[in-house]
């Protein structure tokens, strides 16, 4: 069967007998083969998803595919590239450039330049405007977030509401507004009138002041932001910077857009956060307005949390100055002084007390540690001192006094489900006729009491007992020592010998240490012997957590 019967096309034949096929055309350099049909080669081109213009060594326009055609409509055959309606492109060409990036129609475009046989040249050209969209978007969100991650850290910097606020006026500027004013409430005693804090381009720092009432109800949607209702991005009327030139920057003329938000909070709203732009820049767009939204929620949650710990602190304040030890009254014959250091020394208030109350024949003392730390320590320890108050009126024998304490304490509401206690030294003070001192102390589970005698000698007071109001039936003990003129008695609690600390590893300050420092120390007055100890006691912590310490030290003077 020949060539022809089998459908193939003839052709010279080879010296082994077999057919020799015409083979594609192939450009010279290039493997890849190019079809014979200038039909198929212009679909080919067509087909292809960004625009082909090719220009002939004059620099006009040769072919121009479907897609150049959709995105260059000013481009046909034979038009001078150079002097073309495409502003970008016809610049590269001039200033022989292989590539631009150009705006037209509303598109985006970039193209670049290739080399062909013959001095022709061809651009290739794509539509950006997606990828480029996609870009900004990615931007834009990558620097709101930079934003708030860095409002949240500012924000969150300080519990101080004054700076807090601040921070919500700094913030803002200039990357969402021009000028940024936060309408608030000061916390009471303060009047009821508004306040308002400003920051703007060029200022040197925020300004506050107070505006009236007339003046936040000229501004819609002001009085309805304060009340936590949200309202649209508004012009700047003429009447209302009138009503607010004394909120705006000096020469800083009408507002262009102005967009007021709540500053929404648990309790209510925190307040209201202008901000205005000036006209020569663009309006707030949405993603804008939803992260100035965003802001305000954050500042208002920062005011509140600062308002709140504000009132808090105001609250220790007054726990604190109600729970301090009190300055010692002076008692005829007797020589006193004081130690105390609280644990919690942000609060200044902690489980350890002592007080001392005068009575005919001397003075009647008290010394304790109330079991915890903190605040529910102090209000048992307010508890503790008042009932002393009370009950002193009525009993000062120190043993039958201290079982009253504990009926007291166990008889009080909640009692059992608290399970505090408290562990105590009571004392009477009775002047000799030779110038010393009787002392009878009752012991209620609290560390002995020391005796300095003038000579140097350290003695402990033999006291004990159970803690008082843990148990109904609590023991407790008495024991009677007389204090010679030179002796001194040194009632503390355990936050001296438990103190942790030292030069090399953390080990207790413990009872040997205190009596040969209370040694070393015999013969000199009250307040020198205590200052001395506070003194031994902080350099063994050296800045080490302890507990609670309070010391009460009695001489005859």
């Amino acid at each position: 069967m020949t060539a022809a019967h089998r459908g193939g096309v003839a052709g010279p034949v080879s010296g082994g007998g077999h057919a020799r096929r015409k083979r594609p055309r192939r450009v010279a350099g290039v493997g890849a083969a190019l079809p014979g049909d200038d039909q198929l080669a212009r679909e080919l081109l067509d087909g292809l998803a960004e625009a082909v213009v090719t220009v002939d060594a004059a620099g006009e326009v040769t072919l121009v595919n479907a897609m150049a055609a959709e995105l260059l409509p000013e481009l046909t055959p034979g038009v001078d590239l150079a002097g073309c309606a495409v502003p970008g492109l016809a610049e590269a060409t001039r200033d022989g450039a292989d590539s631009f990036e150009t705006e037209h129609h509303g598109r985006r475009l970039r193209g670049v330049r290739r080399g062909l046989a013959g001095e022709r040249r061809a651009w290739y050209v794509r539509d950006v405007t997606e990828e480029r969209a996609r870009t900004d978007a990615l931007l834009t969100e990558r620097s709101r977030t930079a934003f708030l991650a860095q409002a949240g850290s500012r924000l969150g910097l300080s519990l101080h509401r004054d700076q807090t606020l601040r921070a919500a006026v700094d913030l803002p500027v200039p990357y969402l507004a021009d000028v940024a004013v936060v309408v608030h409430r000061p916390p009471p005693p303060a009047e009821d009138e508004p306040h308002w804090i400003r920051y703007a381009t060029g200022d040197p720092g925020p300004v506050t002041g107070v505006a009236g009432w007339r003046t936040v109800e000229s501004v819609p949607g002001l009085v309805e932001a304060l009340e936590g209702d949200l309202t649209e991005p508004s012009p700047w009327l003429d009447a209302e910077l009138a009503d607010l030139a004394e909120v705006l920057p000096a020469g800083f003329g009408r507002p262009g857009t102005v967009l007021i938000s709540p500053m929404p909070s648990a309790g209510g709203p925190a307040g209201a956060l202008v901000l205005a732009r000036r006209p020569e820049r663009p309006g707030f767009d949405q993603r804008e307005i939803s992260l100035a939204r965003e802001f305000a929620a954050r500042a208002g949650a920062a005011v509140a949390a600062a308002e709140l710990y504000g009132e808090q602190a105001h609250l220790a304040r007054v726990l604190q100055n109600s729970l301090l030890p009190p300055e010692l009254p002076r008692l005829a014959g007797t020589s006193l002084a004081g130690g105390y250091r609280a644990a919690g020394d942000s609060l200044r208030i902690g489980g350890d007390f002592y007080d001392l109350f005068p009575t005919p024949g001397g003075g009647l003392f008290a010394l304790g540690d109330v079991c915890g730390k903190g605040v529910g320590a102090a209000v048992l320890t307010g508890r503790v001192r008042q009932s002393l108050q009370t009950l002193r009126l009525v009993e000062q024998r120190p043993r039958e006094l201290m079982e009253l304490l504990n009926r007291a304490l166990l008889d009080a509401p909640g009692a059992a489900r608290r399970a505090q206690f408290t562990t105590l030294l009571l004392g009477t003070l009775t002047r000799e006729p030779d110038g010393g001192l009787l002392v009878r102390v009752a012991g209620g589970g609290h560390p002995a009491p020391l005796v300095v005698r003038a000579g140097g000698g350290i003695e402990a007071v033999p006291v004990g007992g159970m803690p008082v109001g843990a148990l109904t039936d609590a023991r407790f003990v008495e024991a009677e020592i007389r204090l010679a003129p030179g002796d001194l008695l040194l009632a503390y609690t355990d936050g001296v010998t438990e103190a942790r600390g030292g030069p090399t590893e953390l080990a207790m300050f413990g009872e040997a240490r205190l009596r040969q420092a209370l040694a070393s120390g015999a013969g000199l007055p009250p307040a020198a012997l205590v200052d001395r100890v506070l003194q031994l006691v902080d350099e063994w912590l050296d800045g080490q957590p302890h507990d609670d310490i309070a010391m009460l030290a009695v001489a005859a003077a």
